[in-house]
């Protein structure tokens, strides 16, 4: 017994060690032959990198001809913590008005980025705030009567 103890203790450690390793995950673009950060401004057009790179994550909201976008990122994520972002990878490729060639490039990390804070306030709407009271009590008295033989829809009542 006293021979299995320290390997099972062995065994344990490198279980628990193993639990603490993070959980990797890549998304977006993903290089595989050629890197957005190799294209050169001048000779490169929008048919040699659809050729090498393909089609970009995404295109510029006011000049989707103009500006294309490859975004890559890298997360991490811990046990029962939330994912964190070790990396990010924005390659911005700029086309030159009325031709196809590359008029520029720019590679931008993860530290270019900028924290927005998310507004949760809710706009107020006019009027007037009901009490517990009121909303319970709101609707005493104001129900329908029952319906008698003399008032049933559609007819008109004698006068």
């Amino acid at each position: 017994m006293s021979r299995l103890a320290p390997l099972f203790v062995a065994v344990s450690l490198a279980g628990l060690s193993a639990a603490c390793a993070p959980v990797i995950g890549s998304n977006g673009f993903q290089a595989i032959d050629a890197k957005p950060q190799d294209i050169v401004a001048g000779t490169d057009t929008k048919e040699t990198i659809l050729a090498r790179l393909g089609s970009p994550s995404t295109t510029s909201t006011f000049e989707p001809d103009q500006v294309w976008y490859y975004i890559s990122q890298t997360t991490e994520k811990y046990t029962y913590n939330r994912p964190m972002i070790s990396n990010r990878t924005v390659t911005e490729v700029t086309f030159e008005k009325g031709t196809d060639k590359v008029s520029g490039v720019r590679t931008l990390g993860l530290s270019d980025g900028e924290q927005i804070a998310m507004n949760r306030n809710e706009t107020p709407t006019r009027g007037r705030a009901l009490t517990v009271l009121e909303q319970l009590l709101g609707n005493v008295g104001r129900g329908q009567l029952p319906r008698t033989e003399d008032n049933t829809p559609g007819q008109r009542r004698p006068d």
